[in-house]
C-alpha cells in the first residue's frame, strides 16, 4: 500500500510539475505573439527600403497561429533571380507554412518579405506576380486540358489569341500538345501534373512556386519528372522555390537547399556543402542515402577515442576550432537567457499594471532556462576539462576496404570489422559491421562477394569526419571547400 501511495504522490507532483511548466510557457508564447505581432503593425508604417542584390528576400520571417502556436521561426533567406531553391525537411516543420507566406495564402506574423524589388507582406496573391504548382493537380474534370491551362487568362481577360499562343507554347513545351482535347480523367497521373505545370507556365510569373508537386506519383515517374522540371527550370529561366520532403529530389533538383526541422532554418547551402559539411547530427541524417553514420566518442586534447576501436590525432587547428565552438555556445545560451528573462519580467509588468495578477514568475523555475543553464554547464566542461563525450559522423562511402584505401592519404588504422548485414545493390554493398556494438554502414565494391559473419578489413577517410557536440548536435569541425 505505501508503494502505491507513494507512487500516486509522485504522479501528482509530476503533474503539478508539468502543469507549472505548461504556464510558464504559456505564458511566454502570449507576451512573444503581442510584441509580434505589435512590432509588425509598427514596421507596416514605416517606409520599407527592398535590397538591391536580390529577387526575393525572406527578412526575419515568423508565422505564429491564432491559437498561439508558432510554425515558423525568424526565417532569413535571400533569393537571386533564377535560382532554384528546395525547401527539405519532414513533414511540420515549416516549409510549406513558408512557401505560402510567399505566395500569400498565409498571413506573415512578424518579418519582411520583398519580390523583386517590391514590399509584399500586404501585396494580394495575384499581384505577387508568382504561380503556385500544389501536390494535388487541382484540375478542373469537366474542362479540357486546354481549357484547364486557359482558365486563369481568360479570368484575367487577355485576348484570345494571346491565351492560344502561350497554352499551345506552354504545351510544347511539356509535350502534351495531344491531350489538349482531352479531360483530367483520361490522363495519367504524370500527364496530370505536366497539365498542372503547364497551367503555371502560361501564367509567365516570374516567380514558381511548387509544394511536393510529385509526392503523388509512383517512383519511376518521379524521377522523369524531376530532371523534367529542373528543364523546365533551366529553359524558362524563373526562380523558383520548391518543397519537397524527399532529401534525393533536394539534392538532384537545388542550386541551393533550405534544410528546416521543427520551424528552424538548420542550414542553407548548395546541395554539395550541405552533403559534406552538414550544420549539425539532424542534417547529416536527413541528407545522405544511407544518412551519415553517428559513433559514440571521446575527444581528448590530442586525439578522439572512438569505443576503443580507433583513435584519431587531433591537430592545432582542431582543437582551436573546438575552443572557438565552445565559447560561442557558452555566449549564446548566456544571451537567450537574458532574453527570456526580459520576456518574463515584461509579461508580469503589464499583469501587475492591469491589476490582474501580482504573482511574480520565477525564471529559475522557467524549464528553457533550466535546461540552458545545464547547457552551458557542459559546454564549460567540454572547454576546460581534459575529455569530453562527442559524436564522430562519417559517410558510408568515406568507410572504405583495406584495398581500396591507397589513394586516400588521411586514413585511419585498418578495423577488422565483422559484417552483420550485406546488401547488394548490383554494382556495391552497403556492409552493415559491427563497430563495438553499434551498426555501421559502409560502401564497398561488389566484387568483394560479402556474407554474414565475415570480417571486413575497414578503414576511415579522415579527410571526410565531421564532429558533433553531444548536447547541442552542431557540428564542431570547421567548413573546409
Amino acid at each position: 500500500m505505501a508503494k502505491q501511495k507513494l507512487s500516486r504522490e509522485e504522479r501528482k507532483a509530476l503533474e503539478r510539475q508539468t502543469e507549472k511548466e505548461e504556464k510558464i510557457l504559456a505564458k511566454k508564447r502570449e507576451v512573444v505573439y503581442r510584441e509580434m505581432v505589435t512590432a509588425q503593425k509598427n514596421s507596416l508604417k514605416k517606409e520599407k527600403v527592398a535590397p538591391s542584390d536580390v529577387f526575393i528576400s525572406l527578412q526575419h520571417i515568423n508565422k505564429i497561429y491564432p491559437n498561439r502556436v508558432q510554425a515558423v521561426f525568424d526565417f532569413n533567406l535571400d533569393i537571386k533571380e533564377r535560382e532554384f531553391i528546395v525547401f527539405v525537411g519532414p513533414s511540420g516543420c515549416g516549409k510549406s507554412t513558408t512557401l505560402r507566406m510567399i505566395a500569400g495564402l498565409e498571413e506573415i506574423t512578424g518579418g519582411d518579405l520583398y519580390i523583386d524589388g517590391e514590399f509584399a507582406n500586404e501585396l494580394e496573391p495575384k499581384d505577387r506576380d508568382t504561380a503556385m504548382v500544389f501536390q494535388s493537380y487541382a484540375l478542373y474534370p469537366h474542362m479540357t486540358v486546354y481549357d484547364n491551362m486557359a482558365f486563369g487568362l481568360q479570368m484575367r481577360h487577355l485576348p484570345k489569341e494571346e491565351i492560344d499562343d502561350r497554352v499551345h507554347r506552354a504545351a510544347d513545351i511539356l509535350q502534351i500538345s495531344e491531350f489538349l482535347d482531352r479531360k483530367p480523367k483520361a490522363l495519367s497521373g504524370g500527364q496530370c501534373q505536366r497539365v498542372a505545370l503547364g497551367r503555371a507556365i502560361v501564367r509567365n510569373a516570374n516567380v514558381f512556386l511548387m509544394d511536393e508537386p510529385l509526392s503523388n506519383l509512383d517512383a519511376k515517374l518521379r524521377v522523369q519528372m524531376r530532371s523534367e522540371i529542373v528543364k523546365l527550370h533551366n529553359e524558362l529561366g524563373a526562380t523558383t522555390i520548391y518543397v519537397t520532403h524527399d532529401q534525393i529530389e533536394a539534392m538532384t533538383m537545388a542550386t541551393r537547399i533550405v534544410v528546416m526541422s521543427k520551424g528552424y532554418v538548420q542550414q542553407i547551402g548548395s546541395p554539395k556543402i550541405i552533403y559534406n559539411h552538414p550544420a549539425n547530427t539532424f542534417v547529416a541524417t536527413f541528407i545522405g542515402s544511407p544518412a551519415m553514420n553517428i559513433i559514440d566518442g571521446t575527444f581528448y586534447r590530442d586525439h578522439i577515442d572512438l569505443n576503443g576501436v580507433v583513435n584519431i590525432k587531433i591537430d592545432k587547428e582542431m582543437l582551436k576550432a573546438h575552443d572557438e565552438f565552445y565559447k560561442k555556445e557558452i555566449e549564446k545560451a548566456s544571451l537567450r537567457i537574458e532574453e527570456i528573462i526580459a520576456t518574463l519580467a515584461k509579461f508580469d509588468e503589464e499583469k501587475k499594471a492591469k491589476g490582474k495578477n501580482n504573482e511574480v514568475t520565477n525564471p529559475e523555475e522557467d524549464p528553457e532556462i533550466i535546461k540552458l543553464r545545464e547547457d552551458i554547464s557542459h559546454y564549460e566542461k567540454c572547454l576546460n576539462n581534459e575529455s569530453h563525450e562527442i559524436l564522430f559522423g562519417i559517410r558510408p562511402e568515406d568507410i572504405v576496404d583495406q584495398n581500396s584505401a591507397v589513394l586516400i592519404k588521411n586514413r585511419s588504422d585498418v578495423m577488422p570489422l565483422e559484417i552483420s548485414i550485406a546488401e547488394l545493390l548490383g554494382n556495391e554493398y552497403y556492409a552493415h559491421v559491427d563497430f563495438a556494438g553499434k551498426d555501421v554502414i559502409a560502401k564497398v565494391p561488389a566484387e568483394l562477394n560479402l556474407e554474414k559473419g565475415q570480417k571486413l578489413n575497414l578503414v576511415f577517410n579522415l579527410d571526410k569526419y565531421s564532429l558533433f557536440d553531444k548536447v547541442s548536435g552542431n557540428n564542431i569541425k570547421p567548413f573546409k571547400d
